[in-house]
């Protein structure tokens, strides 16, 4: 039996330690430990529940603009303030824009290298590769001149210590791509760096910038008016024609083939990496306001059991539904650590309790996490692009059945090849070509409503805090690319009273519960194989099919664990 240890887990937002328990080749248990603090929560009491939306979205600059909304959800909530549909609009517009490029720059930069063998494409012939690519594409760039120049490239790169590609488990036997197909994905991935920076401006167009865009409770902070200099004109709406066009054509000849190239290598990786069978969706994408989830885009549920033939309904605001436990984690709740508490009575009582770092392992330590652990009517949940997709196939969504039984077709593997480290990178490639499909849909909407100058962005009936109550309570809930995202917020004389996050990898990464019940990435690791403990690419491959993202740190170590700053709270 072997324990092996993967820290800092690379490719991903945060600090993330993977511990697993390796025997006969086979990984039986694991230990998934967030190692860094976020306190936003407690950074928020007494501000302005109109200024949260500005420093939650400070969580991450990977997945900006989903903390943003979540917030200005949760208070719009609070106050029983309606957004007008062209805000609403293009709030849909920001969120379809951020998962197509999200889910693009996560297969190619944060997991493709864990299926691609990059030092192998040396060996593939340029010419090949131009024909293979131009078989299932017609992505322009796809010449023989352009795989030769991307293969010296890496030729320069390996002269020089592979530079941005350092430290991979290069000629691993766990690789099975053939060197062409190495150089096509090698080659995607530097157009799919160029090509990100691009499609971001939609935001930037509607909310000044990206990362972290501008919010706006009530609203969207933009006027349209198609003739004013200072308001989105045509020019802007031109622009943002042209870049959905571009994400169309990359997303259609490069993305979608790819994923579906390199998963038609590893469809032995259906047999594994599935984890739980429990699924958590938000809903996300409202055609009729957000107060009627019935109406989204994807729709709320949880399915149980991996049983597609029910649908159970969620209810945020109930005490009894959603809850987090700190059995172990490193927090403290003043009813005892087997508490489980909803998110609007929660606490952040943070007790460090691990080995003093630098330590070489968690074991015998009851409490390894700083994430604490969400169950939803006792249940641990899977989040995410897979499980909108099982949600939504389950409550009858026809473009999503639509999706996934031609995806499934063209891989040529059962239903059954979803639940599985394969079937959770496929649906994520999914998830971006639905999205892109409603972002042009949702883009064609605001157009028409230019065009008969229904242009209203915000409703500032209740922006002034003398309009509200003495107390209030709102929940906004989110579909973020990674999934279940959900802001809780407590307004008392017109102050923060209390706020709680509760985000995708808090739902996915946290560690077992109470009564010993695994979250997914231990869930998903559990039966995995491993060739080789000295490089667990199989690890990498399973932790990064979640697009883990763990942040942000308030508390920070040197590498020789010397205590560098602190963040207290009075």
């Amino acid at each position: 039996m072997s324990r092996v240890v993967v820290d800092p887990v690379t490719r991903i937002e945060g600090h993330l330690r993977i511990e697993a328990v390796v025997e006969n080749g086979v990984i039986t248990d694991a230990f998934s430990a967030g190692t860094m603090v976020r306190g936003l929560e407690k950074i928020l009491i007494g501000r302005d529940p109109r200024d949260a939306w500005a420093i939650t979205e400070r969580v991450c600059g990977v997945c900006t603009t989903v903390h943003a909304l979540a917030s200005v959800r949760a208070v719009e909530d609070a106050l029983d303030i309606t957004v007008p549909p062209t805000a609403e609009l293009i709030r849909n517009i920001m969120m379809t824009t951020q998962y197509v490029q999200d889910h693009v720059v996560h297969f190619y930069h944060l997991h493709a290298l864990d299926w691609v063998d990059v030092v192998n494409a040396l060996k593939a012939d340029p010419k090949k590769a131009a024909e293979l690519a131009q078989s299932f594409s017609k992505w322009d760039k796809n010449t023989p001149a352009y795989f030769t120049e991307v293969q010296n490239k890496v030729k320069t790169f390996a002269a020089n210590g592979m530079g941005i590609f350092a430290n991979g488990y290069w000629g691993h036997p766990a690789y099975k791509l053939p060197p062409e197909v190495n150089l096509i994905a090698v080659a995607h991935f530097l157009d799919a760096l160029a090509w990100q920076k691009e499609i971001v401006k939609i935001h930037a167009v509607f909310c000044g910038k990206n990362p972290h865009p501008n919010y706006l409770v009530g609203g969207v902070p933009c006027s349209i008016d198609a003739n004013e200099v200072a308001a989105i004109n045509s020019e802007r709406l031109n622009l943002v024609k042209k870049l959905i066009d571009q994400a169309n054509e990359f997303v259609n000849e490069v993305y979608i083939p790819d994923v579906l190239a390199v998963a038609s290598f590893y469809k032995d990786w259906s047999k594994w990496g599935g984890g739980l069978s429990n699924y958590l969706c938000y809903g996300e994408f409202p055609t009729k306001g957000f107060a009627q989830p019935e109406a989204f885009k994807y729709p709320r549920g949880v399915v149980l059991g991996r049983d597609l033939s029910q649908v159970h309904p969620v209810n945020p605001r109930d005490s009894q539904e959603i809850k987090e436990y700190i059995a172990h984690s490193w927090y403290t709740y003043d009813g005892g650590d087997q508490a489980g508490i909803h998110p609007w009575a929660g606490e952040t009582n943070i007790k460090y309790s691990g080995p003093k770092p630098p330590f070489d392992t968690l074991e015998g330590f009851e409490k390894y996490s700083f994430l604490k652990t969400p169950r939803w009517k006792e249940n641990p949940m899977e989040v995410g692009p897979l499980a909108r997709l099982l949600v939504a196939f389950a409550s009858g969504r026809a473009d999503v059945k639509e999706a996934v039984t031609s995806t499934l077709g063209k891989l040529n593997v059962p239903v059954d090849a979803l639940f599985s480290t394969l079937g959770r990178t496929a649906a994520r490639a999914l998830d971006a070509e639905l999205a892109l499909g409603w972002l042009n849909e949702f883009f064609g909407q605001l157009m028409e409503r230019v065009r008969i100058n229904e242009v209203s962005t915000f409703n500032g009936e209740r922006w002034e805090p003398k309009s509200w109550p003495a107390e209030a309570e709102g929940v906004g809930l989110v579909e973020a690319p990674r999934g279940a995202l959900a802001h809780w917020i407590k307004i008392k004389d017109g102050k923060i009273d209390n706020y709680q996050l509760v985000v995708p990898t808090t739902w996915n990464g946290s560690p077992r519960d109470a009564n010993g019940k695994h979250s997914s990435f231990e869930a998903a690791l559990i039966g995995t194989p491993v060739a080789n403990i000295e490089q667990p690419v199989e690890i990498l491959r399973t932790i990064h099919s979640f697009d883990p993202c763990l942040a942000c740190a308030v508390h920070l170590y040197d590498p020789q664990g010397r205590h560098l700053h602190r963040v207290t709270f009075e």
